[in-house]
């Protein structure tokens, strides 16, 4: 069941910022407010070094000359 929660003496310039932030994400501002209460609590996608090293392999690139390559080539195709 939704509850409903209430934040209090909430600074002008706080508020402002989140206005702001909801406005640029075209979101209500309680609408924004939930977002960020829901990014709170939700863990992060982390991955561990062996996790990131097979990722980098899985790309099959081996040299900086042909990550650099990949990159132009995913710029250019833009």
């Amino acid at each position: 069941m939704p509850v409903n929660l209430s934040v209090k003496n909430v600074p002008d310039q706080v508020a402002a910022k989140l206005r702001q932030r909801a406005k640029a994400n075209h979101r209500s501002l309680q609408g924004e407010l939930l977002v960020l209460l829901q990014d709170a609590v939700t863990p992060a996608n982390k991955i561990n070094a062996r996790e990131l090293l097979q990722l980098v392999r899985d790309t099959g690139l081996r040299t900086p000359r042909e990550a650099t390559a990949a990159i132009r080539a995913n710029r250019d195709a833009r």
